[in-house]
């Protein structure tokens, strides 16, 4: 099943009309000043309902198609899952969520814990979204994309949103990106509000999807290389995420996953944030010198961190 639009790009009044429909379920989260030799500003993202931007996208399209479905099912890596199961619940619609063999145990926890049954195949996005296909099928449920949706993209620009209102001063924003949903969302935002302002995509240093896509000249699948960033390993750009960040993002920069362990850990000591890895690699790449431009607002996009990572990092002897 899709919903009217489904394929269409979104617009700046999608955007604001997605701001109306998310209030009770996304918060409108703070902007914080950190790292003042920097010069950087941090969107926290983190402090979502579900610990992750995803609720926005996933509040907008449950709350579209709420009272018209028997239940939704969604594919994702366990941010998306998380943030389907959580508005779901709220607004009493049965839930079905796929995650990869490997997801984070966090995020597993969190979906189940939200009430949604959990199903796990594979490791890559195609094989669960290739599940999730199939249980829409066979239960006759509503699929949820995890980000090449007109109304996700648009829920998730309601971030962009209030980046230009909270940061009138800044020069620039860093996005993470994996499929794109929330950079094309942000990006949609910014450039109609703040034109002038650089729109950045920072991406796997393993996975630079849209940067690969852009020296193409058109959309390309990458052959699956692993990176610390679990919610970014996208192989490829959304069709509909590509037609909105091909006219308005500026700069796809790549960032190692030394540099993403390294902002996790300085975000976690020295600003007191639990910050995941996918969500970090924004901040990495402004202190990497990647994005020249200040005040530079880095969108830290999710805190679901492992644990056992933050272990791990806090033993390491730097630490």
């Amino acid at each position: 099943m899709t919903h009217p639009g489904a394929a269409e790009i979104p617009t700046i009044a999608d955007v604001h009309a997605a701001a109306e429909r998310i209030a009770g379920l996304a918060r409108r989260t703070p902007v914080v000043p950190w790292d003042a030799d920097s010069g950087m500003l941090l969107k926290l993202e983190s402090l979502q309902p579900t610990g992750a931007f995803k609720v926005r996208g996933a509040a907008n399209h449950l709350r579209v198609i709420a009272g018209t479905v028997l239940g939704v099912v969604t594919a994702s890596s366990g941010n998306h899952g998380q943030a389907v199961a959580y508005v779901a619940d709220r607004l009493g619609i049965p839930a079905v969520v796929v995650v990869p063999e490997t997801v984070n145990p966090v995020k597993a926890r969190a979906i189940a814990g939200f009430g949604a049954e959990l199903l796990r195949c594979g490791t890559t996005m195609d094989d669960r979204y290739a599940m999730a296909q199939q249980v829409a099928l066979d239960r006759g449920l509503h699929l949820i994309p995890s980000y090449d949706d007109a109304l996700v993209i648009a829920g998730q620009g309601t971030c962009g949103l209030e980046i230009a209102e909270q940061c009138p001063d800044a020069r620039a924003v860093v996005v993470p990106a994996s499929g794109g949903g929330l950079i094309s969302g942000v990006s949609l935002a910014i450039k109609a509000l703040r034109p002038g302002v650089k729109v950045v995509g920072a991406e796997p240093l393993s996975l630079p999807r849209f940067a690969a896509s852009r020296a193409a000249g058109d959309r390309v699948t990458l052959p699956f290389r692993d990176t610390v960033c679990d919610g970014l390993k996208a192989q490829r750009p959304g069709e509909l995420t590509w037609a909105v960040t091909s006219r308005t993002v500026d700069e796809f920069v790549a960032v190692s996953d030394d540099l993403v362990l390294d902002a996790v850990l300085r975000l976690c000591l020295e600003a007191h944030l639990i910050v995941e890895p996918s969500g970090a690699i924004s901040v990495a790449a402004i202190l990497s010198g990647l994005v020249k431009e200040r005040p530079a607002v880095a969108v830290v996009s999710g805190g679901n961190l492992d644990p056992a990572l933050l272990a791990t990092l806090l033993a390491r002897p730097d630490a």
